[in-house]
């Protein structure tokens, strides 16, 4: 039985309700004849459920009343008001015989998760089927009961402790939840009983880096920064044969949260490649490794001291508004932490939730031996007020970001001598980050025999299928002379030949041959990055072959990018196991969508393909500029066993 509608139906179809009454022609739809479930508007004027409308339009190109020719990113997500009315249908409980409760259509899953008496007696013969060596023995105890491990008394006026959040961005918890297709809930034919099995467990590990030359790079590319939609820096590619892969502790898409002491987790791009380029004979990093799904249930909590209890109440819009906040399992500890705060989330903008805070309950219902999935079942089916009661330990949290401009020391004042401590600013274009452009065309007369004076870069048989970027200009060529060419220019065309389609060997060829003209014309792109200059990161940059940073290739116009189609297979019980950031939000525009993670043992992770800090296009053909998060999710969760993912993938900046 389904563990949302709790009645029988083919996993990826829609839930099954018992009306109480009979519902309005007007919030029937017209393809399954039932009440409608994530409405979808077309342009014509007609509603339809997300899931029927999507699997009517993977056969036809028309709408299904009136046949005039639609497609399915031109249609919508019906109105709130439209989703509160379907919401609000009166539905009775499926099981009769032991509860006659009616209710809200929202509150059915609640209902059945939390007090429906045939659920539960149903979930407990479905537990004795599954493990007949267990039959004869106690029921285990009921949530709540008094042989649960005991943590401290929960007061009833806990203070309320006001504490920065990290700052660091995050995937959010949860299938409406912005910026996470969450691996670990997925809703199976198996219910409940896969969510102690398919917990997502991640650790906080410090590595301790040992290099003969003090200067010698780490070998290994990062993505993101405060200043990207991704917030946390990345791992996305270890080199081989590089000091990092020797070590054999730091796998792509562990987050690195600390360099030597110094906070990175909410710093820009250009800053943490700073930090990590910083020579010196030893390196430490503390680094977030998601483990993959654990199978363990939770064990008895471990002891500490200096906690503290503190009440915290988030308010929301609507049910359908993120908290943004994500959650974990710990290896080693039971119970559910809080692993990030998304930046301008709602719990972010509160400020009084902190990374690593154990959350004891939410809204009366006792997690200390919960499971984020079970704590994000009752965040989303809470209309407004979400109570939270979580225990923090003192000493567990990261030290303050460096701020744009900073150290992780304080300054001195010029006026003074006293110190100067640096206050975050509150709108430091977190996600805003924009690059621009310019062409210019640069026309030379030169001597036949004088050289360009230029090396270059990237091809379109480079691995990530770069345009040809310069990397050096010399201090020998007329180019150099002219001053016009920089380093990092991307070369469009040499005399009309067009350069953004040519492999390395041919784009040499070209420049080579075009060189021994008496005048030559290139066409050539600028990135202009309107943040940290990137000038600032050439003080140390002996020991590193030049190649541009990460974010200097998100400022490329579309026509350069370079899609590729990555296919996905999975079982029925499995999820794709990627989170993915950004898309469209009212205050901050269209974004593009990043993966954030990849979770270890899942098809994303066996594909090998999909890299943390590639940009999702389009999903089966369907482009996903212009979506919100919400909207992106549901199309990845409801693909049955494959999924084709359009990307753009650029290199990570190597330090």
């Amino acid at each position: 039985l389904c563990c949302e509608c709790g009645q029988a139906h083919p996993l990826l179809d829609n839930h099954l309700y018992n009306f109480q009454d009979e519902v309005d022609d007007e919030l029937i739809c017209h393809i399954c004849l039932q009440p409608l479930l994530q409405p979808m508007d077309t342009p014509c004027g007609h509603t339809y459920c997300f899931k029927c409308l999507e699997n009517f339009m993977q056969e036809y190109n028309f709408c299904p009343m009136d046949r005039k020719k639609l497609s399915f990113q031109q249609c919508h997500r019906s109105s709130l008001l439209v989703r509160n009315l379907l919401d609000k249908l009166i539905v009775l409980c499926p099981f009769k015989a032991e509860c006659q409760q009616s209710m809200q259509r929202c509150e059915l899953e609640a209902h059945l998760q939390n007090r429906c008496p045939g659920f539960k007696q149903y979930k407990s013969e479905l537990q004795r089927k599954r493990n007949p060596i267990s039959k004869g023995k106690e029921d285990p105890p009921a949530k709540g009961e008094t042989n649960t491990p005991k943590d401290p008394e929960l007061p009833s006026g806990g203070s309320s402790l006001v504490a920065e959040s990290s700052g660091a961005a995050v995937v959010s918890l949860g299938t409406a939840e912005p910026g996470l297709v969450n691996p670990a809930f997925e809703e199976t034919e198996e219910g409940e009983s896969l969510v102690q099995k398919t917990s997502l467990v991640a650790e906080t590990t410090t590595i301790e880096i040992h290099r003969e030359d003090p200067e010698e790079e780490l070998g290994m590319r990062i993505v993101g920064g405060k200043d990207t939609p991704l917030g946390n820096i990345v791992v996305q590619e270890v080199l081989r044969d590089s000091v990092i892969a020797a070590d054999g502790r730091i796998a792509p898409g562990d987050h690195i949260l600390e360099v030597n002491g110094v906070n990175i987790s909410s710093v820009t791009h250009c800053q943490a490649v700073s930090f990590l380029r910083h020579p010196g004979p030893v390196l430490h990093l503390m680094v977030l490794q998601e483990k993959g799904f654990s199978n363990k249930t939770a064990q008895q909590d471990s002891t500490s001291t200096n906690r503290e209890v503190i009440h915290v109440t988030l308010v929301k819009r609507d049910r359908s508004e993120p908290l943004g906040i994500k959650l974990i399992r710990k290896t080693d500890e039971a119970g559910i932490f809080i692993l990030d705060l998304l930046e301008g989330g709602l719990a972010a903008k509160n400020g009084k939730l902190s990374r690593n805070d154990r959350v004891l309950s939410i809204n009366g219902q006792d997690l200390r031996q919960g499971t984020p999935e079970a704590a994000a079942q009752i965040i989303q089916t809470t209309e407004s007020r979400v109570n939270f009661v979580i225990l923090r330990q003192s000493g567990v949290q990261l030290g303050e970001p460096v701020e744009d401009g900073s150290t992780s020391n304080s300054s001195s004042s010029s006026s003074g001598g006293s110190p100067v401590h640096h206050r975050r600013r509150p709108d430091q274009n977190h996600y805003r980050r924009k690059s621009s452009y310019q062409k210019k065309t640069v026309a030379i007369k030169k001597e036949p025999k004088e050289s360009l004076g230029i090396t270059i870069g990237g091809g379109r048989d480079n691995k990530n299928r770069l345009p040809i970027y310069v990397t050096s200009v010399q201090p020998i060529g007329c180019l150099f002379r002219d001053g016009r060419i920089k380093r990092g220019d991307v070369l469009l065309s040499i005399n009309g030949i067009d350069l953004t389609h040519l492999n390395y060997y041919e784009a040499v060829s070209a420049l080579k041959s075009n060189a021994a003209s008496h005048s030559v014309t290139l066409k050539a792109l600028e990135i202009l990055s309107l943040n940290s200059p990137e000038a600032s990161l050439d003080i140390r940059e002996r020991g590193f072959s030049w190649s541009p940073l990460w974010i200097t290739w998100l400022g490329l116009p579309s026509y350069l990018h370079f899609c590729q189609d990555i296919v996905l297979s999975k079982g029925n019980l499995e999820s794709w196991g990627f989170s993915i950031v950004g898309g469209f939000e009212e205050s901050k525009g269209n974004q593009p969508f990043f993966i954030k993670t990849i979770v270890p043992g899942t098809p994303a992770f066996r594909d090998r393909k999909l890299k943390c800090g590639d940009e999702i296009v389009a999903v089966n053909g369907v482009p996903a500029i212009g979506m919100s998060n919400s909207e992106l999710i549901p199309m990845l969760k409801e693909q049955r066993n494959k999924v084709t993912l359009t990307v753009v993938s650029w290199p990570g900046s190597l330090v």
